[in-house]
C-alpha cells in the first residue's frame, strides 16, 4: 500500500457522536501524519483545487456513502463507510472498528468492492442540461401530488416502449435493495455489472422490472402533455426538474465507485437481518 497524505471526512452531524468520531480519526491520522479534511455538508464541495485525496471516510449512514461516493468516485478515491445510522446495507463498518478495518486495508488484509455508479445526461432541445452521477438509483417521476407520467424508453438495442406509470426506476445493483426493491423489483448482487429498469406502479400491469446489460444506454423521453410536472431524482439527494420532450440518457458511468471493508459477505448479512432470513445474520 502507497503512502497516505491526505484523507476527506464526510461528516453528516445529524448522526449522534459524528463530530466526536471525526475529531477520533481526525488525531489517529494526525499521528501517522496523514493530512485530514472535513466536509458536513453545510457547503459546496470544491476539494478539486485542493489536491487529490488518498482515501475518504463516510461517517453516517448510506445516505452519507452516496453522497461522498458522487464525490469521490470521480477522483478514484476510496471511500471506507463508518456506519452510525441503523444497519445499512453499504455502510458496514462500525464506529468502534473503523481503526481496525483503516490499518487491514493499509496492510492488504481487506480488499475494495467496486461498485457501478450511473451516468445520467438530460437533453433538452438538442442540448445538455445537466449531467449527473449516482451510484444507487435515478428516478423519474411526477414533482406534484401523485399522478401518471407518460415516457417512452428504448435503448440502441431494445424498444420497451410508451410507460404509463407513477414513474421509472433505473437502479444500479447497489441500489437494488433501496427504492426499486420497494416497488417490487429484484435484488441483484452489489458487484453485479447490470441494472434494474422497474416502473412505478404501472398503469398496465404487464410493465414489469427488468435487468439489463450494463452496455446499454437507455434513452427515456419525457411524452408532451404531461398531467403533472415531472421530476428527475438521483439518490434521493439530487433533483432536476424535466420538462416534456427532454430526453433522459442513462448509461454506465466511465468510473466505479470503490468501497473499503463493504464486499459481499457484508451485503448478504445485511440481507439476512433486514429481510430475517434464517433467523439472522449468523445463521
Amino acid at each position: 500500500m502507497a503512502d497516505l497524505q491526505r484523507a476527506l471526512l464526510f461528516i453528516n452531524l445529524h448522526k449522534v457522536n459524528a463530530q466526536i468520531l471525526a475529531e477520533e480519526i481526525g488525531k489517529s491520522l494526525k499521528r501517522k501524519q496523514i493530512e485530514t479534511f472535513s466536509c458536513d455538508f453545510t457547503r459546496s464541495l470544491d476539494f478539486y483545487a485542493q489536491g487529490p485525496f488518498d482515501i475518504a471516510f463516510s461517517l453516517g449512514g448510506d445516505g452519507t456513502v452516496l453522497y461522498a461516493a458522487r464525490s469521490m468516485a470521480p477522483l478514484g478515491v476510496p471511500i471506507l463507510p463508518v456506519n452510525l445510522g441503523t444497519l445499512g446495507f453499504i455502510a458496514s463498518v462500525p464506529p468502534d472498528e473503523w481503526a481496525l478495518a483503516f490499518n487491514y486495508w493499509i496492510e492488504g488484509s481487506i480488499g475494495i468492492s467496486r461498485r457501478l455508479m450511473l451516468e445520467i445526461t438530460v437533453e433538452r432541445d438538442g442540448r445538455t442540461a445537466a449531467n449527473h452521477y449516482c451510484l444507487n438509483d435515478a428516478v423519474i417521476s411526477a414533482s406534484g401530488i401523485a399522478k401518471i407520467i407518460r415516457l417512452h424508453v428504448e435503448s440502441e438495442n431494445m424498444r420497451l416502449g410508451k410507460y404509463r406509470s407513477d414513474g421509472l426506476i433505473v437502479a444500479t445493483p447497489t441500489g437494488s435493495t433501496a427504492y426499486s426493491v420497494s416497488a417490487g423489483g429484484p435484488i441483484l448482487d452489489p458487484e453485479m455489472e447490470a441494472f434494474i429498469i422497474n416502473p412505478i406502479c404501472p398503469f398496465t400491469l404487464s410493465n414489469r422490472p427488468i435487468v439489463v446489460p450494463v452496455q446499454e444506454v437507455l434513452e427515456v423521453e419525457v411524452e408532451p402533455e404531461q398531467r403533472s410536472g415531472v421530476l428527475l431524482t438521483l439518490d434521493g439527494q439530487v433533483t432536476e426538474p424535466l420538462e416534456p420532450r427532454d430526453r433522459v440518457y442513462i448509461k454506465r458511468a466511465p468510473f466505479d465507485a470503490r468501497l473499503i471493508a463493504s464486499d459481499r459477505n457484508v451485503f448478504y448479512r445485511a440481507l439476512r437481518t433486514k429481510l430475517s432470513w434464517s433467523g439472522g445474520p449468523d445463521a
